[in-house]
């Protein structure tokens, strides 16, 4: 079984005394594709903003790579090694090529090859010195998922990264988070309403109901023989909120 890079134990997130997120228990290993699907509301935003180190939980503990993570911990933890891909890309008004390379000049690197590689793993070579606002909505993602992934990060983010996008970018989207997955063993953690694309891209996928873990199981058995009454009502899309 591989390594637990993020364990997260009786992790409760909390805002304005109302209570978003409980998680009892929840391993995320290294080099998986992992899936959470469920409605709107039911926390999988909230748990990906913990993973990414931008909030603290309200009680609990959380680990990285056997670290426990604090406060003063954290700009360490998170340096280089955990990016997010959010549904809506804010990009930099300047140029695609710009964009890609914008974490690479955080870090002082001027790595021109790194970028014209992602360029070409994205499909947008061709239009690198088109202004990054006016492009369409699955080119500006597929620009966001570039500048995330030149940096090489351990662990990626995704936060329906696919949604609203035609059927060609979503594929194109997916096969480019398959092969980092494989190609680097890179983590992701992926957060979808979209039942058929966890089905498609993770190796075990999770359902969070009202800020809870109802199930979280491997890819087959979640969609094929679910444990709780809740899950199979979901995969069956008979759940109506």
């Amino acid at each position: 079984m591989a390594e637990s890079l993020f364990q997260l134990r009786e992790l409760v997130q909390s805002y304005n005394a109302r209570t978003i997120l409980q998680l009892d228990a929840l391993d995320i290993f290294d080099g998986e594709i992992l899936a959470l699907v469920g409605p709107s509301g039911a926390g999988k935003s909230t748990l990906l903003r913990l993973l990414n180190f931008l909030e603290a939980p309200a009680s609990g503990k959380m680990f990285y790579r056997g670290e426990q993570v604090k406060t003063e911990n954290i700009p360490l933890l998170r340096r280089r090694e955990i990016t997010t891909v959010f549904q809506r890309p804010v990009l930099l008004n300047t140029n695609v090529r710009n964009n890609i390379a914008f974490g690479l000049n955080l870090r002082g690197k001027k790595e021109n090859a790194r970028v014209d590689e992602m360029l070409t793993r994205v499909g947008l070579q061709n239009i690198a010195h088109a202004r990054a606002r006016t492009l369409s909505g699955g080119e500006m993602q597929r620009v966001a998922l570039a500048r995330a992934l030149a940096i090489e990060p351990r662990v990626l983010l995704l936060d329906e990264p696919t949604a609203n996008l035609d059927p060609y970018n979503v594929s194109l989207i997916e096969d480019i988070v398959r092969a980092q997955n494989r190609e680097h063993h890179t983590t992701v953690v992926l957060v979808t309403h979209n039942i058929f694309q966890a089905k498609r891209l993770a190796q075990r996928v999770g359902l969070l109901l009202n800020g809870q873990l109802i199930e979280l199981a491997e890819t087959e058995t979640f969609f094929d023989a679910p444990r709780d009454a809740r899950t199979a009502a979901f995969v069956r899309g008979e759940m109506v909120y």
